[in-house]
């Protein structure tokens, strides 16, 4: 089935402050799209949970933000402090090394400062787990999906798939790998960042907001692999022509990034250990702390399925789909009317 918007479908609203950020057509897609994603796994019998959206750890990643709060009831000596999930991964690898196999939740999280054009401080994420597979099966079923959302609008992507390596070197004519720091800041161009405290994976990253990004096809949908191995976060490392990688992917629709990939790490003494270099980082920038997540920990030793796992921003997704550049624009109530 399409999607067929009613009257004003691009008219937007009268702006009263009460009223909602998103059109009322822009809601009703945000429903179908639901809908078409529960429909897409019940046909490929990939089960939906639910898991906490509070927790007794954070997000250790230096560059992502938690909310915490406080409990007032009874904990019987458990800590008062809980952390709002960033993503519902943790949660969903606990239930994967128990046993439940191939699995998806879609549902809100949760990230401090993020706020504004492309951000907002709670946002809706899909996150499922196959299990057999690698990142690279998982791109292919990434962009199936996709492309099913774009037909509710009578739209269609093609899909390629560039390594990192590839991409910084056909795009910008440098090895991302083996450039110095400083042919990465002159890759900027005319582009001026402040360098005070920027690492080397900084640098790349802004080199893939502001000089890749924006030339990316506008229907092509662009899965980047095999990261550098210091952005490896929760995925496996292997060898690539001679260097370490991330198996990990991010998948692109035009500029947007929508999703992003791994095969998932099983070492939990490996985790642990990138546990405490993320804690090493915040130290060093005097940031919060997020205690560690235990109980994915004993997770791992325990026993998690080799697997692959992705998550998907349905607000961008939604973006992507509308040719807004405004989460605003797809939100019932963005942050400031919230």
């Amino acid at each position: 089935m399409k999607f067929q918007p009613g009257p004003g479908w691009r008219d937007g609203i009268d702006d009263a402050g009460w009223t909602p950020s998103a059109t009322r057509d822009a809601i009703r897609l945000r429903a179908w799209l639901n809908r078409l994603i529960r429909e897409f796994f019940h046909v490929r019998n990939v089960l939906e949970v639910e898991t906490p959206v509070m927790s007794l750890a954070g997000n250790t990643e230096p560059n992502i933000a938690s909310f915490s709060l406080q409990f007032s009831g009874r904990t019987d000596g458990a800590p008062r402090t809980r952390w709002l999930r960033t993503s519902p991964e943790f949660a969903l690898k606990r239930l994967l090394a128990a046993g439940i196999g191939d699995c998806y939740e879609l549902g809100r999280v949760f990230r401090d400062g993020e706020a504004g054009g492309h951000h907002n401080p709670e946002f809706t994420m899909l996150e499922w787990y196959r299990v057999g597979w690698d990142h690279l099966r998982l791109i292919d079923e990434t962009a199936e999906l996709v492309r099913a959302a774009l037909a509710l609008i009578g739209r269609d992507a093609t899909l390629r798939v560039a390594t990192y390596r590839d991409l910084y070197h056909d795009t910008l004519g440098i090895d991302p790998f083996t450039a110095s720091d400083e042919e990465l800041r002159n890759a900027l161009g005319d582009v001026r960042i402040d360098p005070d405290g920027l690492t080397r994976d900084d640098w790349l990253d802004l080199l893939m907001t502001h000089r890749l990004q924006p030339g990316f096809a506008a229907d092509e949908l662009l899965a980047v692999v095999d990261y550098p191995a210091s952005q490896c976060a929760l995925a496996k490392i292997a060898q690539r022509g001679g260097v370490p990688v991330a198996e990990r992917f991010e998948l692109y629709l035009g500029p947007l990034e929508l999703a992003n990939g791994y095969h998932e790490l099983q070492d939990a003494a490996e985790q642990a250990a990138r546990f405490a270099r993320d804690h090493a980082v915040r130290c060093n920038r005097n940031d919060v702390l997020p205690p560690v997540d235990a109980h994915l920990l004993a997770a791992l030793e325990s026993g998690l399925p080799s697997c692959a796992g992705v998550a998907l921003g349905v607000d961008r997704l939604l973006m992507a789909m509308l040719g807004t550049a405004r989460i605003a624009d797809v939100l019932a109530f963005d942050f400031p009317r919230s």
